[in-house]
């Protein structure tokens, strides 16, 4: 524990004062993402306000004999802000124990960051566990990398777009 609290100093005292952004120009004042193209990639219609996307993806299960899905919060989702080549995602993908490993390597594989890690519910089946995201680029890049992992994972069964 001594050698973490030791780096913990070292680092705070190369560089004292918080900073604003991770060395990413500001997202612009005004959202104005592009729907049609993410649309595509993902082979879904998303949801769009104030310049914003988002994708919501459901996964079955059941809790004391009841159906949970999308409506119920049993969801990945993805919500995209920004402008379409300096765009922010952010999401909950919503696992099987099974998919976890697959789509946490598929994510960091490409530069997502994962927040993360926990359960929602109790005594589902089957086991769904939650994990929380967030990555800086393109839009369509973000996207077309959050669609491998929905694909990797199995989460979603659609072939992956070619990526240009």
């Amino acid at each position: 524990m001594r050698k973490v609290y030791d780096k913990i100093r070292e680092v705070r005292a190369a560089d004292p004062n918080p900073k604003n952004t991770f060395g990413e120009k500001a997202l612009g004042e005004k959202n104005s993402i592009t729907p049609e193209p993410l649309n595509e990639i993902f082979s879904l219609h998303g949801d769009t306000k104030d310049g914003m996307v988002k994708f919501s993806i459901g996964h079955k299960a059941k809790m004391h004999d009841f159906a949970i899905d999308n409506d119920m919060g049993a969801n990945t989702w993805a919500a995209f802000a920004g402008t379409d080549e300096n765009a922010i995602v952010d999401g909950d993908f919503a696992v099987e124990e099974d998919q976890l490993q697959t789509a946490l390597k598929s994510l960091r594989r490409n530069g997502i960051n994962i927040v993360a890690i926990h359960s929602h519910m109790t005594h589902e089946s089957p086991r769904v566990l939650f994990f929380h995201y967030w990555g800086r680029g393109a839009a369509k890049d973000l996207a077309r990398t959050i669609k491998d992992a929905l694909m990797v994972s199995g989460i979603l069964k659609v072939a992956p777009q070619a990526r240009n």
